[in-house]
């Protein structure tokens, strides 16, 4: 029993040392798990990227039809403020014209009952007068 002990050879007869195969046999499965390992890396990348594409195609379409639809918004915002503008106008100038009938009836009426009016006139002017003094 001593003889194995002695035995220079022992390490390398051993079960549990490696032999040039299965070193080769190990080499060979690191390689082909850091060649595995590279594939899935650059397949994860490709799927990135081509996400990354997408996204950016994406917010380009998105960017297009807000613009175009704020763009018809602009439009319509405009043409119904144009017919408002217009609206007012018109009622202006139904007003205006309304104010000289009713300036030119008025006239027209002092004209024809004078004292009736100054009367009128001074009565309005004491109403006044006594809620302003209160």
């Amino acid at each position: 029993m001593e003889e194995t002990f002695a035995n220079p050879d022992f390490s390398t007869d051993s079960p549990f040392s490696e032999t040039p195969a299965s070193e080769k046999a190990a080499g060979d499965l690191r390689a082909a798990a850091g060649d595995k390992a590279r594939q899935i890396a650059q397949d994860a990348s490709a799927k990135a990227q081509q996400l990354k594409q997408t996204a950016v195609d994406k917010a380009q379409q998105f960017r297009e039809f807000a613009g175009s639809k704020a763009s018809e918004i602009k439009e319509t915002a405009g043409v119904k403020a144009q017919q408002f503008k217009d609206a007012a106008g018109e009622q202006l100038q139904h007003g205006r014209v309304k104010a000289r009938e009713i300036h030119a009836d008025t006239e027209e009426y002092i004209r024809q009952h004078p004292t009736k009016s100054v009367l009128t006139a001074l009565g309005v002017g004491v109403v006044i007068g006594l809620i302003l003094r209160r």
